[in-house]
């Protein structure tokens, strides 16, 4: 990715500086939104799932959090916890995020839609393969030795083999990790993406973003109101569950401001550009009253819409400040690993609470260190091993291949500058 034409840029500087530290601000944020996710669903599992938002309105949902914020022993310092009961709204960055690196990655130039599928859905996919196939033996033999809870066979397999048996609601996948809903949703980005790009060229930016804005906001009301659906961080009874929210369309808008910030970016123009204060200015009141709307049923229409806009203006401030030096290299290390840190969180999140914490809090804030620099650990691990995955399955099959073809083989691309003959 070519990050020429960006930096964080600070009070006083005439113009973006062309310095390899541009945008490790963004790094920052990209991990701090896998960090958090994982924050959120520790707090979730240790309190017994005491909290989830509610459409009871904010007085009500600010009681039920000092509630359940008791029973992490904290009381009178439930504030400490706040920030974790809302980590799930980092999701919604991660779209955002997307929409906008994607656009960056281009340069803007014309890409090759089936080409460019090809490779995004590689991205994605390799990093998933990679954990869930090193997950399916470990998944066991923890279970094996300490009697706890090992996921059946068919849902190992499902995880193993996705997306060649996909379920778009994730059911496949939440057996084994719960989080795992998100990946279908990000290839639907991948998939649609060249379509958007093509719209963002003829149309304009200020075109594409009110259609995508109503196409959002319709779809999102006829989820909640037609086809009786919540979002994803809540648990009600209602008659469609979270799936009307699992569905691309319900984010479109998010995904497209990332694109249409990303363009104007590449033209010295736009919020990654803006001041501190005024990137504060708006940041702030947009996740206030995106916050707000969460707790109210008509508010679902334009919560998740709101309240990325906010966190990454105020992460692009505060990370702004972090990124310099020797920081900015940290960052943009850890950025990398942000899509593998997601995707492992979950399984040492629910192994150290469910085998070492079982409901003690003062394991729990002991391990809860541990939880975090693990599963980062455990990422790069994950990483390093995707690529050499990669070679070895390419090399695999070009074998098989040789050895059972009586002609001349056939070349099956498996990714940029690889192929499987």
């Amino acid at each position: 990715m070519n990050l020429a034409k960006h930096s964080s840029l600070q009070p006083g500087l005439a113009k973006p500086s062309r310095q390899p530290q541009r945008l490790a601000w963004l790094e920052g944020i990209r991990m701090l939104a896998a960090v958090m996710i994982l924050l959120y669903h520790a707090q979730l599992l240790i309190s017994e799932y005491a909290y989830t938002p509610q459409p009871t309105g904010l007085l009500a949902n600010l009681q039920a959090i000092a509630t359940a914020s008791d029973r992490l022993g904290l009381h009178a310092f439930g504030f400490i916890a706040f920030p974790a009961w809302f980590g799930y709204q980092f999701v919604d960055v991660f779209v955002l995020i997307s929409g906008f690196s994607l656009v960056l990655s281009l340069k803007g130039q014309p890409i090759q839609p089936g080409r460019f599928i090809k490779q995004r859905v590689l991205r994605i996919l390799f990093p998933f393969w990679t954990v869930a196939w090193l997950s399916v033996p470990c998944l066991w033999l923890v279970g094996t030795l300490t009697n706890s809870y090992i996921p059946n066979a068919w849902n190992l397999f499902a995880a193993a083999t996705f997306p060649l048996l996909f379920d778009y609601s994730g059911e496949l996948l939440l057996p084994i990790s719960g989080p795992w809903w998100f990946v279908s949703l990000i290839l639907s980005f991948a998939v649609v993406f060249p379509f958007l790009w093509r719209c963002l060229q003829t149309w304009g930016s200020r075109n594409l973003l009110l259609v995508s804005l109503g196409v959002t906001l319709v779809y999102r009301a006829l989820a909640v109101y037609v086809f009786g659906g919540h979002p994803t961080y809540m648990i009600l009874d209602t008659p469609a569950n979270w799936f009307p929210f699992l569905a691309f369309l319900a984010k479109l808008s998010t995904f497209v401001v990332g694109m249409v910030v990303a363009r104007w970016s590449l033209r010295d123009r736009g919020p990654i550009l803006w001041s501190q204060r005024r990137a504060l200015a708006v940041g702030v009141p947009l996740y206030v009253v995106g916050f707000v709307c969460q707790f109210y049923r008509v508010g679902w229409i334009v919560a998740d819409l709101l309240v990325p806009l906010g966190l990454l203006l105020v992460g692009m401030v505060a990370f702004r400040a972090i990124a310099v030096g020797r920081w900015a290299a940290t960052l943009r290390w850890l950025g990398k690993h942000s899509y593998s840190y997601f995707l492992i969180h979950n399984f040492v999140v629910d192994r150290t609470i469910n085998l070492f914490v079982q409901g003690n809090l003062e394991r729990y804030y002991l391990a809860l260190p541990g939880m975090m620099l693990g599963t980062l650990a455990l990422a790069v691990i994950a990483d390093g091993i995707t690529p050499l995955l990669r070679q070895g399955l390419d090399e695999g099959l070009r074998e098989l291949d040789g050895r059972l073809s009586k002609k001349r083989s056939v070349q099956f691309p498996v990714g940029p500058g690889r192929s499987l003959r």
